[in-house]
C-alpha cells in the first residue's frame, strides 16, 4: 500500500472516530444546565466546523497527486492537530 493511501485511510477513520465522540459531547452536554449547555453549544459548534473543515480537505487529498498533494497535505496537517488539540479539550471539559 502506497504512503498517500495509508495517510488517507488513517484520517478517514480517524474523522469518523471524532465524530462518535462529538455525538457523545453532545448528548452529555445536553443533560447540563442552561449556562453550561449554551457554552458548551458554542465549543461543539466550533468543533463541528473544525471536522467539516478536515473533511474538506480529506476531499481535496482524494483529488490531488504529487506535489499537489504534499501541499494540501501539510495544509492538513495543520488543520487536524488543531481538531485533535480541540478534541482532547472538549473531553478534558466534558469529564
Amino acid at each position: 500500500m502506497e504512503v498517500e493511501q495509508a495517510y488517507k485511510l488513517k484520517r478517514a477513520a480517524q474523522l469518523k472516530e471524532w465524530a462518535a465522540q462529538l455525538d457523545l459531547l453532545e448528548a452529555k452536554a445536553e443533560n447540563a444546565g442552561a449556562d453550561v449547555r449554551v457554552r458548551d453549544a458554542l465549543q461543539l459548534d466550533d468543533l463541528r466546523a473544525r471536522q467539516r473543515t478536515a473533511s474538506w480537505k480529506m476531499q481535496e487529498l482524494e483529488k490531488a497527486s504529487g506535489e499537489a498533494w504534499e501541499e494540501i497535505k501539510i495544509t492538513a496537517d495543520k488543520i487536524w492537530d488543531d481538531l485533535k488539540a480541540g478534541m482532547a479539550e472538549a473531553h478534558a471539559k466534558f469529564k
